[in-house]
């Protein structure tokens, strides 16, 4: 059994059929109101590349919205029920400062920190060419062993 398991192993080697670490899936994060109605909550958060920021508030008694500073994103005229998102894409990486537009000057503003995501690498493929005939050879090996080391024994 010990032989059949590591020749399996062999042939996923040489297939190349080993599976990549998956990455992980961006997330979407809630940024509403909190009680007071003058603060987001939560005020500071942390993202990384690829993620969403969801601007969600349901009939408050005030009208806000969400802008940032340097004009990146804005949820668009103060509302009392807001749904807005907006995704930091790859290479968007860095500290976003916003505003809620009629109440920044009583301290509703907010930060986003987006933190870079590793670089990207592109996923190796085995090369065979005409120069190669070997490897169609090497997996017609690998198969006839295979059918050795695992044939019931009579």
């Amino acid at each position: 059994m010990l032989r059949a398991a590591l020749l399996l192993m062999l042939c996923g080697l040489l297939a190349g059929d080993l599976a990549a670490p998956a990455a992980e899936e961006p997330e979407t994060v809630v940024v509403s109101v909190d009680s007071t109605s003058l603060r987001f909550s939560p005020s500071s958060i942390e993202v990384s590349e690829g993620d969403t920021v969801r601007f969600f508030w349901s009939d408050q008694a005030l009208a806000h919205n969400a802008v940032a500073d340097d004009g990146l994103f804005d949820s668009g005229d103060p509302e009392r029920t807001v749904d807005y998102s907006f995704t930091f894409e790859r290479g968007m990486n860095g500290t976003y400062t916003y505003v809620c537009e009629p109440h920044e000057g009583l301290g509703m503003v907010g930060e986003i920190v987006v933190t870079a995501l590793p670089p990207e690498t592109p996923p190796v493929e085995p090369t065979v060419s005409e120069d190669t005939p070997f490897l169609p050879f090497v997996g017609l090996l690998v198969a006839a062993l295979a059918a050795v080391v695992v044939r019931p024994q009579s």
